[in-house]
Order: structure tokens, then sequence, then C-alpha cells
């Protein structure tokens, strides 16, 4: 059997081309992936096909108007992404060998994710651990489950509908959402709001909220109201889909918890119903096949410690 550094297919492959067609995924074309790396176009054309012909595979297809990407270009990217995660990881790894404990943690988190238990869990960290350094990038859902599948992150923290296929997750907390309007709405600062005034109201909402989606109690609770089915808006973001109830667009769904500061000052109202609100589980996922340095093994065993101390009764905001 050859040695992994026997491959013939390693040793003529130019690593670069790799990251240039990672970057042509990511920005959706020759030309953007250009002005992301301040190349020529036709330097990144000329990278393209020349990756295509190494692997003996059209990697993407392209147009004027189109631009995808081919099967074999979707295994390949993700594969890609697997390496230069781990590539990533090299320098941790090493100044993790230190006596001290070191390292990057890079965390991945929905947008929406409000949780005293694991702010605490951060705060308790980073007085034990004052040399780890750490980033949080926001986004959604999906994009967490990706970046974990890549091998991108430490852990990510989101909603989740499926178990995703080689990521593990365990309940970090439980929300409840409920409806809230804004200053100028109509039943705003109303305490005899009858439930069937919500017939047929605009709503705004996150984009995961459909009937089968990750976010089906709250689909679920607009369409038991009669409210109109299409939302007349929709963000990953929760500061956004504030800011469209807050201007009156519609109502939406909120986590309570998250909601109650708003209500105080006066941006935000809540309206019914006010029981029996959709509870929704926000999840802490890991990769068991990421390499992980020193600091990333004792936040991930400092954040299962606190799991395992508290119940999930008591990491339950909102109702």
């Amino acid at each position: 059997m050859l040695k992994p550094y026997e491959q013939r297919f390693s040793w003529n492959l130019d690593w670069n081309l790799l990251r240039t067609f990672m970057v042509i995924v990511d920005e959706g074309g020759i030309t953007p992936a250009a002005h992301f790396l301040g190349l020529k176009q036709p330097t990144i054309s000329a990278a393209l096909k020349r990756l295509e012909d190494i692997t003996g595979s059209k990697l993407v297809n392209r147009s004027p108007r189109h631009f995808s990407v081919t099967p074999r270009g979707r295994v390949l990217y993700r594969e890609a992404s697997s390496i230069f995660g781990a590539v990533t990881q090299l320098p941790g790894l090493m100044a993790g060998l230190e006596d001290e404990v070191t390292g990057q943690i890079s965390i991945a988190a929905a947008s929406h994710v409000v949780c005293p238990h694991f702010d605490a869990v951060l705060e308790r960290f980073n007085q034990l651990y004052p040399r780890v350094s750490y980033t949080v990038s926001t986004m959604d859902s999906a994009n967490v489950i990706a970046h974990l599948q890549q091998n991108r992150v430490t852990f990510g923290i989101c909603l989740l509908g499926n178990q995703p296929t080689g990521l593990e997750a365990r309940v970090l907390y439980r929300e409840y959402f409920g409806l809230f309007c804004g200053p100028s709405h109509r039943l705003y600062g109303r305490g005899d709001i009858d439930i069937a005034e919500l017939r047929n109201e605009a709503a705004v909402s996150f984009q995961t909220d459909e009937i089968d989606g990750p976010l089906s109690g709250v689909a679920h609770m607009r369409s038991r109201l009669g409210m109109r089915p299409e939302p007349k808006g929709l963000s990953s973001n929760l500061p956004e889909v504030r800011r469209m109830i807050v201007a009156n667009l519609g109502i939406g769904a909120l986590p309570v918890h998250v909601a109650r500061k708003d209500v105080q000052s006066g941006l935000l109202w809540q309206v019914p119903p006010y029981k029996s609100l959709p509870a929704v589980d926000i999840h802490l996922l890991t990769n068991a096949r990421r390499s992980m340095n020193r600091a990333e093994k004792a936040m991930i065993e400092m954040l299962d410690a606190e799991m395992n101390a508290v119940p999930l009764l008591e990491r339950t905001y909102g109702e």
C-alpha cells in the first residue's frame, strides 16, 4: 500500500490552487474572486483551468450570466475546506505545547445566542487562561453547521433541525419565542388584545422560520393565529428582525428573554399568546474529527461540565 506522501496526486497538486478554488466558490465567480485576492481575472481563470486539468474534472459551470459548482467541485470544495481547517490549527497546536494553556478558540454562533450560563463559562475560562485568544463569528445556523463540518471552528452554537452528519450536539439552553410589535403598531401598549385581532396581520421573521425548519414552532403559531402565511420581511440576523418589528413592517417573533429589555424601554410590546409559547433548543455543536489545541480542549471540557452540572430546566429562559 502506498504511503500518503507517495501518492502522485498529492505531489503534483499545487496547494495554492485549492485555496484559489475555495475563494472562487465562496465569492461566487472568477471576477469577484480576483477582486478578493487582488489578482487579475485571467490569473484566476488559469488557476481554475490548471486545477481542473490536475483533477481531470470540470469543477464549475460558468457563463457571462451563470455560475454554479459541479457535484465533483462540491466534493473538492468540502474536502479542501477540511484540509485548510486542519492547517489553520497547526500554529495553535504547536503553541499549545507550552506549560501554560494558550491558543486560539474559534466560535461560530447564530445571532440570537443570549445565554447567561455560556457567558459565565466564558468569563471563568478567561480568568483561568488569560493568554487564550478568541474569534467569534455570527452567521445563520446552516453556515454554523457548515463551518463545523469543514473543521473551520472550535465549536458552534445554533438552531438545529436534524442531527448533522459528523457532528456531536448537546442542548446548551432552551428559549421561548413570543410575538412582538413596534411602538407605531395599532396594538402597541394595549393590555386587552383579543387573539382574534392578530388574524391577517403582516409578519416578519427569521429565514429558518418554516413549517419543517428548526423554528417550526414559530411558523405553526403564526398559522394558528391566522397571520399572513408569507412573512413581509425575513432575515437570519436577530437585530435585523428586531429592526423590522420596531419599524412596524410587521409583528415578529423573538426570544422572550432577549426582547425583555426592549419591552422595558418601550421599543417593543408583547402581543398574545402569552402562554404555551413555542420552545426552541439552542445546541452546542462540535466536530469529533478536529484536532484541538489545549485551549480548545479545556473550553469544551468546561462547557460539558457546566451542562452536566446545571439541569436544562435552569438553562431554560423566557416563559
